[in-house]
């Protein structure tokens, strides 16, 4: 407390840490995201206390403006911090102003004047050739129930091999694909219909698992079912893969939707075009599409440093 005391006044620093405490109890927040919190509040009443002329007591938060968090913003960037780490500061002092505002204490109209730093985009991570094709098999499935293995093929195999979003698969009706179908419509965000073209191995993993499956495959309830019969939930699926990724010794983001962007990225490093892979994925901006060309050339670059002798 000696160190804390020359950067914040008493009452703010007990109100601090009630609100840590509060973190921790109510909402349960991982000590990481704890640890995060104390040190951007602690790193905060720091620059307040230089920014002020002194350590800050509840008063002087009650005044502040948004200039004064920008400052402290700017000051962290100088300082090394990314937009990452800096959308972290804002969310920690936001959810402590917030704090205080509930008790009366402050007007935390600060801080929500302040647009959080524009996030960079990372890159999909698909699976390779290889991986997509092994979590689509039947064989790669871990149930005990035929029907339930059969159903989680299916659905894994419409996402990589048509590119679907997982709620995309699950909303399709047993009229939309049949043993003679070639194409699949699709219903996307926004109501957008799209086509896509159906592999023979999609509708194949599609009519064994109609086969196998023990519920009636009404037209007006949805294709996949649970195991109790109901609509099948995305959640279901999402756990269903993360066992694969330990049995077969897949990385963290081998996700159901990144079956979607390895469709697309294979696709691409294939030699399919960007305006066809647009439309396939059923994109409305062509910008959203072309994040794929970055991965297509990151993997290239990898194999160029492992594999040529100069790099």
């Amino acid at each position: 407390m000696g160190d804390l005391l020359t950067i914040a006044a008493p009452d703010l620093l007990d109100k601090r840490r009630a609100w840590l405490e509060s973190l921790a109890r109510e909402r349960r927040l991982s000590a990481n995201t704890l640890e995060a919190y104390e040190r951007d509040t602690r790193q905060f009443l720091s620059f307040l206390t230089g920014h002020l002329g002194g350590p800050p007591s509840i008063a002087d938060i009650h005044t502040l403006r948004p200039a004064d968090l920008r400052a402290f913003l700017a000051a962290r960037r100088r300082d090394g911090s990314g937009a990452r780490s800096l959308g972290r500061h804002l969310a920690g002092l936001r959810s402590f102003l917030r704090h205080l505002e509930r008790q009366g204490l402050v007007n935390g109209a600060a801080a929500g004047a302040i647009r959080a730093p524009k996030q960079p985009k990372s890159l999909p991570k698909p699976l390779t050739d290889r991986q997509a094709l092994t979590v689509t098999t039947e064989e790669a499935q871990l149930h005990e129930e035929p029907w339930i293995t059969a159903r989680d093929a299916a659905v894994l195999s419409l996402l990589y091999g048509c590119g679907l979003r997982i709620s995309e698969a699950l909303a399709l009706r047993p009229h939309d694909i049949t043993s003679k179908s070639t194409s699949l419509r699709v219903t996307g965000k926004g109501g957008k219909m799209r086509i896509v073209p159906l592999l023979p191995v999609v509708v194949e993993a599609t009519e064994r698992y109609r086969k196998l499956c023990p519920y009636a495959l009404t037209a007006d309830q949805p294709l996949f079912r649970g195991a109790r019969g109901g609509p099948l939930q995305p959640a279901i699926i999402q756990r269903g893969m993360q066992r694969l990724r330990g049995a077969l010794g897949l990385p963290d983001s081998a996700t159901p939707h990144a079956l979607r962007h390895s469709f697309a990225t294979h696709l691409l490093a294939g030699g399919g075009d960007l305006r066809t892979i647009q439309e396939l994925l059923g994109h409305a901006s062509l910008s959203t599409t072309q994040v794929y060309t970055g991965v297509d050339t990151a993997r290239l670059l990898e194999v160029y440093d492992r594999a040529h002798p100069r790099a």
